[in-house]
Formats: structure tokens, C-alpha cells, sequence
């Protein structure tokens, strides 16, 4: 099969169209690359989701695996002491399960952001880390942009090593 036959079968989803105000527009970019990464995921075959595809030794489910360490971190206030090994799945999950810890990571960090009335103001974090204080809202959704969309572009080549598939 052809990459462009590929292609047409997988689709490529535009950026969004969202509200004129600046909270609906961050938002709206989150929402798009959360779930274009986890789409790149949630099919990916076995065992090729969780082999390396570079020398680095990156690979598709520990990608997601990071994602939804930073969403909790950021959004929920949760500690992580070593960020290496945030991007490696445990054995035994699936690709099903990975996708569905990132989604729940993502629905508690919206949970937070719904409580958001001032993107100056900072994120109403459930955990209060001592010393560390929450970031303003608009930092953190901007990050998580700029993070996921990084993480994403790797999804993206490491995905169309695996079997060809593009789009987002």
C-alpha cells in the first residue's frame, strides 16, 4: 500500500476552529494535539509500539507515558523525581492501557483547567507542593501545547516507521 493511499485512509485533521477568546483558543490547540498523539498510540501494533525507533530509545508508548507524567505534574501538582523514566511503559502494558492512563491524566488536568477563571492566575492545583508554586494558568496550558506538539512530531515520524501510517 502507498503512503498517499495511507494517508487517505487515516485522514489529516486540520488545527481547530475554536472561540476568539484566548482561554478557548489555548485550549483548543491542547485539546487537538492530546488527542492526535494518543490517536498515533491507540492503533499502533504490537510489539512495534514499544520498540525504539531511534537510537535514543524512544519509542511510542513511552512517549504517551511522559505525556501524562507532565499533564499530572503540571495540571495536578504531582512530584516526579525522575524524569528519564517517564518515558518508559511498564512490560506488561498494552497500548490500550497507556492511552487510557494518558486520557484519564488529561481529564483530571481539564477538571483543574475548568476551574481556571484568570490565565494570569495560578493553576488551582489539588496537591500544594511546598516551595514549588503553581505556574500561572496561560504558562502552564502554553507549555503542555508546546510540550505535546513537541512529543507529537516524534509520534508522528516514529508512527510512520512502524507501518507507514501519516496524518494527524
Amino acid at each position: 500500500m502507498s503512503t498517499t493511499s495511507r494517508r487517505d485512509r487515516r485522514g489529516d485533521t486540520p488545527p481547530p476552529r475554536t472561540g476568539g477568546g484566548e482561554t478557548d483558543v489555548l485550549r483548543g490547540f491542547l485539546d487537538y494535539l492530546r488527542t492526535s498523539i494518543a490517536a498515533k498510540v491507540e492503533d499502533a501494533p504490537e510489539p512495534q509500539v514499544r520498540t525504539a525507533g531511534v537510537p535514543s530509545g524512544t519509542n511510542l508508548l513511552g512517549l504517551l507515558e511522559h505525556l501524562a507524567f507532565v499533564e499530572r505534574s503540571v495540571f495536578l501538582g504531582e512530584v516526579v523525581t525522575d524524569w528519564s523514566a517517564t518515558f518508559r511503559a511498564a512490560p506488561a502494558d498494552r497500548a490500550a492501557d497507556v492511552v487510557a492512563r494518558y486520557r484519564r491524566a488529561v481529564a483530571c488536568a481539564n477538571e483543574v483547567l475548568d476551574g481556571c477563571t484568570d490565565l494570569d492566575a495560578p493553576v488551582p492545583r489539588p496537591r500544594a507542593l511546598p516551595g514549588r508554586p503553581a505556574p500561572s494558568a496561560r504558562w502552564a496550558i502554553v507549555h503542555m501545547i508546546e510540550e505535546t506538539g513537541r512529543h507529537a512530531g516524534h509520534a508522528d515520524i516514529l508512527r510512520e516507521l512502524i507501518d507507514g501510517a501519516t496524518g494527524r
